[in-house]
């Protein structure tokens, strides 16, 4: 059986890490698939995203050391590439994407977790990004979209420390963005995406393009940023049906 398998759930595609045995370890083979696949969701039509976990106890446990144990310094800048593809893959997706976390997201585990948009942990859910500890600094993006999501001060304790978090810690520092009862991380994203995916799929790109690209400049450019957003949603279509719509008191028939 694949390592990823897809899920369709009508405008929402389940991306499931399937590598079961290895507890969703990231080998050179499992990064090359889960980018082949993320790459391919993004030119199917798809409104939003999970990705999702079929191992029982955990999301991913990070880069599998066994395999790189075998590797030379050639072999990791190699295996480097092909997961930077990956990481970027995730975090570049066209429409918005809901991590389903349950069990360890660890290392380049909670990376995964870290590039999609909005983070739905159980109650089992244990994060962290205990790189440090075996001689590598976080490379899926962890010293960049920790500090932007919770801090620097939270960032550098944990990134430094390489200690892991559990679900209530995790969510009040906002390490991840809701906890649900335990087993109910992929029904509870599932959820979540399909309520993004309702809605109009221009105002929903134009809106997380606005706050991504916020992110990184001064409010004065942060505000026009969001301008050029709302002046490209109000002149298409999907104002038109979106106000026509709640006028008349139906739900939207989005025409993109």
């Amino acid at each position: 059986m694949s390592d990823v398998v897809i899920v369709e759930h009508g405008s929402v595609t389940e991306i499931r890490l399937n590598r079961v045995a290895a507890r969703n370890a990231l080998s050179t083979g499992l990064a090359e698939r889960l980018a082949a696949e993320a790459a391919a969701v993004g030119e199917s039509g798809a409104r939003a995203v999970v990705l999702s976990s079929a191992a029982p106890g955990a999301f991913c446990v990070g880069a599998d050391l066994k395999e790189r144990d075998g590797l030379d310094d050639a072999g990791f800048l190699a295996q480097r590439v092909v997961f930077r593809r990956l990481f970027a893959s995730i975090l570049h997706l066209c429409v918005p994407v809901v991590a389903a976390v349950h069990g360890y997201a660890l290392g380049g585990g909670y990376e995964l977790a870290l590039s999609c948009d909005l983070i739905v942990a159980d109650e089992t859910a244990v994060v962290g990004l205990p790189e440090v500890r075996v001689g590598i600094v976080p490379g899926g993006g962890g010293t960049q979209l920790l500090p932007r999501r919770v801090g620097q001060g939270i960032a550098t304790d944990l990134i430094l420390t390489g200690r892991h978090v559990r679900a209530a810690e995790a969510e009040r520092l906002r390490l991840v963005d809701r906890v649900v009862p335990a087993g109910s991380a992929t029904s509870a994203a599932l959820e979540l995406a399909a309520q993004i995916a309702g809605n109009s799929p221009v105002a929903v790109t134009n809106a997380r393009t606005a706050i991504r690209r916020g992110l990184d400049v001064d409010l004065s450019s942060g505000l026009e940023i969001e301008d050029a957003a709302w002046r490209s949603a109000v002149l298409s279509n999907d104002r038109r049906e979106g106000v026509r719509a709640f006028v008349e008191r139906r739900p939207p028939v989005w025409p993109t």
